[in-house]
């Protein structure tokens, strides 16, 4: 087992990862920038470096920087969390050339992975099922119609190197295609430095899911259920909940089944998520994501696991020691991610909180790096709390969610929790009836 990790990261996460080490009696080693040098997961480490400015791209992203705290503080493994460098397979690369251990996929994986094209090819080898659309890069206008063409409209050109809904349009006719193509290889070459794009048939009224999956170095994978992330704006994941209203046991086996089967041709390691739309009873595989998800909470509510553990375990050479047979299932979580913002403008909403107070009771769990006197930063993500109910049925677990949200008090700065309150509350949810489209148009934005 390590004897020392330094995270990658801030916030919540890092707090989360600090947690599991305590558990595991490894001492822990925070990065901060500047502007977090307050911050609770800076005052709560074992001990802390400073490596850079507020800006991200010159503190969370600094490779020098991060690799020299972890030399000099003697760490023989880093957790990258999600988000900064998680899934950048040079950063991997470069922990592991320094003698240390990096707590996740290997690099070739997360490379495969992280090119959309790629990632789609590899899946649909093993024989998981794809959404229709181009086999590979989209390389001109010319044959951007001939697939569109082929797939029928409406489709959706998306970036091969994208995330977060950034280089993405739809395209719902032949005249709109121009636009939609050329937009979105611009912004994919700002944001990714990659204009490489690829186009998928563009689906009406799909639900979200992805299933959580933990496989070791020694050929076991087990996957721990799926989550319904259908609740989104602009892309972004609001609400999620373990499992999907959706789905029936048969396809929930049947899913879970073909995944790890999968993983397992593809010597896989680590903690691992893949993404699916599902609509008619149909599943399609977008993307994997490999590394830690945000909304991990639910699964380890409903399955009774400490996945952060788990991916320190992995990655010292420990074998996972069960098998899927193993693995129970126990209730409904959701989870509901809680952002500094505008509950009605969503615009940022940085500054001082003057007052916290968090919710508790049976099965409520915050993950959260907030205290009163802290100050929200404005150079990074805005999401600020998560905020994670259990209970034995769905329909108990909205209940709870709801009282805890009423409970939650955060003064000073606005946040999304009046939006959460309105989701739960509305028919929609309350009977599991919505798709990846919905809570746009229920926010009328």
């Amino acid at each position: 087992m390590f004897r020392k990790i330094l995270i990658a990261n801030r916030g919540e996460i890092a707090l989360r990862i600090q947690r599991a080490c305590r558990e595991l009696g490894i001492s822990t080693v925070a990065v901060h920038s500047t502007a977090d040098a307050t911050a609770m997961h800076v005052r709560l480490a074992d001990e802390a470096v400073c490596i850079g400015p507020p800006s991200a791209k010159d503190s969370y992203l600094n490779v020098g920087a991060i690799l020299t705290a972890a030399s000099i503080t003697g760490a023989d493994a880093i957790h990258p969390g999600y988000g900064f460098l998680s899934e950048n397979a040079g950063f991997a690369d470069m922990v592991e050339a320094h003698g240390m251990t990096f707590i996740g996929p290997s690099a070739t994986h997360i490379a495969m992975m992280g090119d959309k094209i790629a990632a789609k090819t590899a899946m649909a080898s093993l024989g998981v099922p794809l959404v229709p659309g181009s086999e590979g890069a989209v390389p001109d206008l010319e044959t951007a119609r001939a697939v569109a063409d082929k797939i029928m409209y409406p489709v959706l050109i998306k970036a091969a190197a994208g995330g977060g809904g950034r280089g993405m349009r739809v395209a719902r006719s032949a005249s709109e295609l121009e636009d939609a193509f050329r937009g979105a290889r611009t912004e994919a070459r700002a944001a990714f430095g990659n204009d490489a794009v690829y186009i998928e048939k563009y689906l009406d009224r799909p639900r979200h899911i992805e299933l959580q999956v933990l496989a070791d170095s020694h050929g076991n994978v087990v996957h721990f259920g799926e989550r319904d992330c259908s609740l989104q704006r602009r892309h972004q994941k609001v609400l999620e909940e373990a499992g999907s209203p959706a789905l029936t046991q048969a396809q929930r086996d049947d899913l879970g089944a073909n995944a790890t089967a999968a993983l397992r041709t593809l010597g896989y390691r680590n903690a691992g998520t893949l993404e699916f739309l599902y609509q008619d009873g149909q599943f399609a595989f977008i993307e994997m994501n490999t590394r830690l998800q945000v909304e991990h909470p639910i699964t380890e509510m409903v399955c009774d696991v400490d996945l952060v553990r788990e991916q320190i375990r992995i990655a010292s050479g420990a074998e996972l020691g069960y098998a899927q047979k193993d693995i129970t299932f126990s209730g409904h979580a959701i989870e509901c991610r809680i952002n500094a913002e505008d509950p009605v403008t969503f615009m940022p909403t940085p500054g001082r909180v003057t007052s916290y107070h968090a919710p508790g009771g049976l099965g409520v769990r915050i993950d959260s790096a907030l205290y009163a006197g802290y100050f929200v930063p404005p150079y990074y993500d805005s999401m600020v709390a998560k905020l994670i109910v259990h209970a034995p049925t769905r329909e108990r677990a909205i209940d709870r969610m709801r009282r805890a949200l009423d409970e939650f008090a955060v003064e000073g700065i606005k946040t999304t929790i009046p939006l959460h309150r309105r989701i739960v509350d509305a028919p929609e949810f309350q009977a599991g009836d919505y798709t990846i489209h919905w809570l746009e148009k229920f926010v009328g934005t």
